[in-house]
């Protein structure tokens, strides 16, 4: 966990015209002459329920030409010793990356991670495959739910030329978890994982970027300012009920209360009183395994209460399949039944086949730190959420979208290959759900995450999402007593009036705003490690000037 919302400022290193940014055991921001490259690049290591082992950098060398980093991958039950080295030519980069295994273990991958920048997306990229076939193609517009490019030798990316040894590797739109990101990794997905390491075994693989001529892909300045136009109605807000051990006050935040009943468990029914005692309306997800008589209990513990929409889920596959959605029809709840997901956007994407299409609308979960816990991708993550909310959108054919709740970290791992924890007991004296299967993080406290609630509000509330909603009411994942949770009042005051939404021009300044009788209040936010000015138009032709600090966020009013 970091102690602070930014990193100190990253060593910078140069050769030949390539520099580089080294961030911790990541290298980063590879360019050429100032062009943009290569997004990252590391080595990963993951146990067998797809986590990540911890890296520590133990040393650095760095010479005229090349620059060695040594890593120790530890914890989840490996040890792994490796060499990052990178090699640099006039016209040539190669990294190279040798670990050496101490301790058999089972792992779902260990080798390169090559991130592309998104802003590849509708470019052209010339795909060769391990057999020295080639295949013409384009880096994904939307997000692919699916990997856009398997058996991956080579990548022609522009000018530069990617060059992958030591494994068969292919790629996944990493948009689809907000990743401002397309990845290359090794050991194709459809061969069996998790897999076992045997102490001694040693993996050695290599990225080799060559320049074919000039690199040209400079960055484009963005747009000026940011405009804002009518979108529908502003949004509901909600925030989930608190998951930690009992005792927890009841909270009155947010317009709805999200609530998640594991019906697996026996806490399901206290989950579901800690909820009730918010006195707001709630938000019901069933998570079942098939047990009729046990959800039909739920169903009907629900009648006395404001539920104002219920999604049932299998317990397996995250997603409201048919036979699930069946089950909760049968049960006759009286509230709009949705469908999706308890999971990543990623899961709606790809099971858009498997969900069935006669619901009342489309709901989802996101979290920005899924595969990193750099505060830089949770900043990126934002410009994603946006790309995420418009094609949740068009998925959903006119029914509304709810998103949420946005949590820092996984509530639970959705790809686990073994149970995950879960209550024993039928009160919450361990609290329940994200209590035993989600991660902490320390910048739920930070100032600077009350500036990315209202940066994230700008990029989800696309016309179509008709709800919102973040975190846990209070304990580690909560909003209680944070800056965080003035946000979200911020939020809240703009409940009944009418949406004004738009991009933001780089990703870092964003700004959402909500119209009632005549007059427009705004609240914009600065996500920047500077402090930026910006103008915010609006489609009445009104201008309005913000100055904020770093990380920081205002609101102001226009008649």
């Amino acid at each position: 966990m970091r102690n602070s919302w930014w990193r100190p400022d990253p060593t910078a290193w140069a050769a030949h015209g390539w520099t580089i940014e080294i961030r911790d055991d990541e290298l980063a921001e590879i360019a050429h002459q100032g062009h943009p490259i290569v997004r990252a690049v590391r080595a990963a290591v993951r146990d067998r329920g797809w986590q990540t082992v911890p890296a520590s950098v133990q040393a650095v060398t760095a010479t005229e030409s090349s620059l060695e980093i040594s890593l120790l991958h530890e914890g989840l039950g490996a040890r792994i010793t490796s060499r990052l080295r990178v090699q640099a030519e006039p016209d040539q980069l190669t990294i190279d990356w040798e670990g050496l295994n101490l301790i058999a273990f089972d792992t779902c991958r260990v080798g390169l991670v090559v991130l592309h920048p998104s802003n590849r997306a509708g470019r052209a990229v010339t795909v060769t495959h391990t057999d020295g076939t080639h295949e013409s193609s384009h880096f994904p517009t939307d997000i692919s739910p699916h990997q856009p490019f398997s058996d991956i030798r080579a990548l022609r990316d522009g000018d530069a030329t990617l060059v992958f040894e030591g494994d068969m590797f292919e790629m996944e739109d990493q948009r689809n978890w907000s990743d401002a990101s397309f990845k290359t990794y090794s050991r194709p997905l459809d061969l069996p994982y998790p897999y076992r390491l045997e102490a001694g075994e040693s993996v050695r693989q290599s990225l080799t970027i060559r320049l074919e001529g000039s690199a040209t892909d400079a960055a484009t300045a963005p747009e000026p300012g940011i405009t804002l136009r009518a979108g529908g109605a502003f949004p509901s807000i909600g925030v989930e009920v608190c998951t930690a051990p009992s005792p927890v006050d009841p909270s009155p935040l947010g317009a709805f209360r999200v609530i998640e009943l594991d019906l697996t468990t026996r806490a399901w029914a206290a989950a579901l009183e800690r909820a009730a005692a918010d006195g707001l309306p709630l938000d019901v997800r069933l998570v079942t395994d098939g047990d009729t008589a046990v959800l039909e209990s739920a169903v009907r513990a629900l009648d006395a209460l404001h539920v104002v929409r219920i999604l049932a889920v299998d317990s397996r596959l995250h997603i409201s399949d048919a036979a699930t959605l069946s089950m909760l029809r049968a049960a006759q709840p009286t509230a709009p039944i949705m469908g999706g997901t308890r999971s990543h956007f990623t899961e709606l994407n790809r099971e858009q086949r498997r969900i069935p299409r006669d619901v009342e609308g489309l709901l989802f979960t996101t979290t920005p730190l899924f595969h990193t816990l750099d505060t830089e991708q949770l900043v990126e993550s934002v410009a994603m959420q946006r790309l995420v909310a418009e094609q949740s959108v068009r998925i959903a054919d006119g029914r509304p979208v709810h998103i949420g709740p946005v949590s820092l970290r996984p509530r639970f791992n959705n790809v686990a290959t073994t149970p995950e924890s879960a209550p024993a007991k039928s009160d919450l004296s361990e609290g329940f759900g994200a209590a035993f299967t989600g991660g902490v993080d320390e910048r739920q406290s930070a100032p600077e995450l009350a500036a990315w609630v209202i940066a994230s509000a700008a990029a989800l509330a696309v016309p179509g999402v008709a709800s919102l909603s973040w975190f846990e009411t209070a304990g580690p994942r909560g909003l209680a007593g944070t800056p965080a949770a003035e946000a979200v009042m911020a939020l809240l005051a703009f409940d009944d009036g009418e949406l004004l939404t738009g991009p933001s021009p780089d990703g870092l300044v964003w700004a959402i705003g909500s119209r009632r009788a005549g007059v427009d209040a705004l609240l914009v936010a600065n996500l920047d490690r500077r402090q930026r000015s910006v103008d915010v138009r609006l489609d009445t032709g009104t201008v309005a000037t913000a100055t904020l600090a770093a990380g920081a966020w205002a609101r102001t009013e226009l008649r």
